[in-house]
């Protein structure tokens, strides 16, 4: 399902859900004996049913009115035709309504729909309470089990942008201090002979500029990420786009062949920029070697009309890698790593097999 929004696949996916119910709905009230008598009472009990049913389609969105249309259908429905099920198939709208919503709501909504279930003994018996009960039951149970495990999700990839977040603060903080440290000395050099030798002063000054354009840069981008006291990282420079020939060589060494090809020149590219460009690619090659088990990556790196644009593709046969809990990398944080400079990244399969990362940076938004 490539290039469709999160919306689209979910609003397929509801889709689907509701026309199993409608057509599971419409099935047994056409069951002699099981659906209403007479035909005007069959026609009505269809409508109900596509109401039921299509309440699915818009519940994520307005939850509370969607589960309160669905009871009230599935009212009809149990008045039409007892044998059906408890109020219709209200269990599948309210496991919807468990999944999007707390327990301390969604309990709620399934004490108001169990309540009348002792109506079961008069239409039916105990047997069809008990299913009534279990069936709504269920319905809740599996709500919930969804929610926690989307929670438990969405509380893993907090960690994993946070903690990348504090690693990319670390090395744009090296990089933010090396230029203010050539502001100082460029200060003091350009004091000690402004009188004597104004033309080395002046040269001071334009290095002073220089360097101070290229912090502020550098400011730009660190104040989008949440600084943590996470201690000092080793001293050194950051490597940028001139040492991925070296990163191709030495991941080449352990087993995957890397091609790496350039278009545009991207000498003097923000020193932010360059680092974040190098952490994806390195990402990239060390998923590829590791969880997509790949032989060949080729890497491309463009830059023309203020964008650089990274490529990397491999031909491993993983169909999808994600960032381990608590590690701070994989595709969750080069997205993120992205999304502070103004980015955009993508990453997934390739239909013929392989893997794919590609990131759009607009460096002119970063000058």
């Amino acid at each position: 399902m490539a290039g469709w929004s999160r919306r689209q696949v979910l609003l397929l996916i509801d889709g689907g859900i509701a026309a199993v119910v409608l057509a599971a709905l419409v099935a047994m009230v056409s069951v002699p004996g099981v659906g209403p008598a007479g035909r005007a009472g069959t026609v009505l009990a269809v409508g109900l049913a596509v109401v039921q049913a299509s309440s699915l389609l818009w519940l994520r969105r307005h939850p509370a009115y969607g589960l309160a249309v669905a009871a009230l259908a599935g009212v009809g429905l149990e008045a039409l035709s007892p044998q059906v099920g408890w109020l219709g198939l209200v269990a599948v709208p309210l496991t919807y309504f468990a999944r999007l919503r707390p327990p301390r709501v969604s309990l709620v909504a399934l004490a108001v729909l169990l309540a009348p279930t002792p109506w079961k003994l008069v239409t039916g018996g105990w047997r069809d309470l008990l299913l009534a009960v279990v069936g709504v039951g269920l319905g809740w149970a599996i709500g919930e089990v969804q929610r926690g495990h989307a929670e438990r999700a969405r509380a893993r990839r907090r960690l994993v942008i946070g903690r990348e977040r504090e690693r990319i603060s670390r090395e744009l903080h090296d990089v933010v201090a090396h230029h203010v440290a050539v502001i100082a000395v460029q200060a003091a050099a350009a004091e000690d002979v402004f009188d004597q030798h104004p033309d080395q002063a002046r040269a001071a000054l334009g290095a002073i500029e220089v360097a101070a354009r290229s912090a502020l840069t550098e400011l730009r981008s660190m104040l989008h990420a949440l600084s943590a006291d996470a201690g000092p990282d080793p001293a050194g420079p950051q490597p940028g786009l001139a040492q991925l020939d070296a990163l191709a060589d030495a991941v080449t060494a352990v087993g995957l062949r890397v091609v790496v090809d350039r278009h545009g020149r991207t000498e003097g590219l923000p020193e932010g920029v360059e680092l974040s460009a190098y952490r994806i690619v390195q990402e990239s090659l060390t998923n590829a070697l590791k969880h997509g088990r790949a032989t060949r990556a080729e890497v491309s790196v463009r830059y023309d009309d203020g964008v650089l644009r990274l490529e990397v593709r491999d031909d491993g046969n993983a169909p999808a890698r994600r960032a381990e809990p608590g590690e701070g990398r994989g595709i969750v944080g080069m997205r993120e790593r992205t999304r502070l400079l103004g980015g955009t990244l993508d990453a997934g399969p390739l239909p013929a097999g392989g893997f794919r990362v590609a990131a759009r940076i607009p460096v002119a938004v970063c000058r």
